[in-house]
């Protein structure tokens, strides 16, 4: 018999569902081409979900439900709150350019979307190595359709059939890594695995094994490098407001699933996995920042970006343990550290796509750099969210990303190790590398003549919402405190439990 406290675990999830459903109806009587009525219900179900989750986080409790298999503490539920801010986000800066694009036929965009975010929520609460693994599939197949939403697109179906491919592989390695790792421990509980793993009483090769597979699956769904080839092809190719879909939200659940996997379950074995991060990291920081430079589509020169500062994120997930040695502190400075990276690029990403999809007229995707010509002349506020968020991304003060790799690179420095400060000095080295990509649509924002005189025009949701957006990039770079202290809270009490 299922206890009150597994409904109350999965709670939030259960709203989301019952709702996703029901819109999934309701959007059947719909005859308004912008889905106006599936819209707003969409956008007040993620209210009260995110305000759900919220409640739960604040909270603080961590709880188990289902036998073990879903655990609701308050890393999770403040990544499944932030994840579901931006999927709202990225609605309301996408509905236009959907409609615009006739992708709005029927309401597939907003329950897909949904779907895409339960599966994330599924992930995030995953303390089962099966459950984790039914979330990320619900999440996939959601975005496999999402990107081949625009069926009359051939770069869409192409960059659809890409992601698919890869994808399909990614989830075989993570699969079979997931095998080799029950094989080994004899448990798909993640907490067991940790006991079996402690107490020594593995089949050490065999883990070792499945470990090489592990890591690769969770790569791809980071994007790091040598596991990035669908990235820049799938970002480009996808319509923008999909582009944002994928690229934003899921990293938050790609996070999760990294501590929950690599830390909860398998932390004993940090000095085998520290060394593959250690590797995926100099790789992504070297190969996305010299990409980078030679792009002039604005999204894959974004795409390459995203492997560069997903290759930060795992720099701070390196230096939780030093020699073998578990220190508590370090261990929650690193992982603070890590979760304050993703959900801060997550914020910029929402803010700089936000623009793209503004700029974005019906016919005229706005994807070059040289699209952005002049566009303070056109429209000083959107050049300047613009701006601040390409500076925050290049690590500028005082803009949240400044903060962001800073907190980072301390981590490293406050092991005390030479290899760690070797690789923060690499890191820095990188960023100053980086700046140049994105200094240069700056650039070409403030300095070249516009190609168009063609006014920028939003709806008042967007605008304010982008405002919002901006804003809040230069706010918690100047005030980064709250934000910082709220992660390193949930990560030490996801941690002690």
């Amino acid at each position: 018999m299922i206890d009150n406290i597994s409904w109350l675990a999965v709670y939030p999830e259960i709203v989301l569902l019952v709702m996703a459903c029901v819109i999934t109806l309701v959007d059947l009587g719909m005859r308004n081409h912008r889905r106006t009525g599936t819209y707003v219900l969409t956008l007040l179900t993620l209210a009260v979900v995110a305000g759900l989750q919220a409640m739960y986080a604040r909270n603080g409790s961590t709880f188990y439900g289902f036998g073990n298999m879903v655990v609701s503490d308050a890393m999770g539920n403040w990544l499944k709150c932030f994840a579901t801010i931006a999927v709202m986000v990225t609605l309301v800066y996408g509905r236009s350019y959907a409609a615009d694009r006739n992708m709005l036929r029927g309401g597939e965009l907003f329950t897909l979307s949904m779907f895409a975010l339960l599966g994330m929520f599924i992930m995030i609460s995953g303390n089962h190595l099966l459950v984790i693994y039914l979330g990320l599939e619900l999440l996939t197949l959601s975005s496999y359709a999402l990107v081949a939403l625009r069926r009359d697109d051939v770069r869409a179906t192409e960059a659809a059939m890409k992601y698919f491919v890869l994808g399909a592989m990614a989830s075989g390695f993570l699969l079979y890594g997931l095998s080799m790792l029950y094989g080994a421990t004899g448990s798909l509980d993640i907490g067991q695995v940790f006991k079996a793993v402690i107490s020594g009483q593995v089949r050490h090769q065999v883990l070792v094994f499945g470990l090489v597979f592990l890591v690769s699956g969770l790569a791809f769904k980071l994007g790091v490098v040598p596991f990035h080839l669908w990235i820049p092809d799938v970002y480009h190719g996808a319509p923008t407001a999909i582009t944002l879909m994928i690229g934003a939200a899921p990293k938050l659940a790609a996070f999760a699933i990294t501590i929950r996997l690599l830390v909860d379950g398998l932390l004993p074995m940090a000095i085998d996995w520290q060394q593959m991060l250690a590797i995926m990291a100099i790789a992504s920081l070297l190969l996305g920042n010299l990409a980078a430079i030679a792009q002039t589509n604005l999204k894959r020169m974004l795409a390459y970006s995203t492997i560069a500062q997903m290759g930060f994120v795992l720099l701070g997930l390196l230096s939780g343990v030093v020699n073998g040695q578990v220190d508590a502190i370090a261990v929650q400075t690193a992982y603070s550290s890590a979760m304050f990276y993703v959900v801060t690029y997550v914020l910029t990403t929402l803010a700089s796509f936000g623009v793209i999809l503004l700029l974005a007229r019906e016919g005229f995707e706005s994807e070059e750099i040289s699209d952005f010509a002049g566009l303070n002349q056109r429209s000083p506020l959107y050049a300047a969210v613009m701006a601040i968020c390409l500076f925050s991304l290049a690590g500028i003060p005082p803009l949240v990303g400044f903060y962001a790799k800073l907190a980072v690179l301390q981590a490293l420095i406050a092991s005390g190790q030479a290899s760690y400060i070797a690789l923060a000095v690499f890191a820095v080295i990188m960023s100053l590398i980086g700046a140049f990509y994105y200094l240069r649509v700056i650039k070409v924002m403030y300095f070249d003549a516009p190609l168009t005189a063609t006014s920028v025009s939003a709806g008042a949701d967007v605008r304010v919402v982008l405002t919002l957006n901006g804003a809040l990039v230069l706010l918690l770079g100047l005030l980064p405190g709250g934000l910082m202290a709220l992660c390193s809270d949930a990560v030490l009490r996801a941690l002690v439990t």
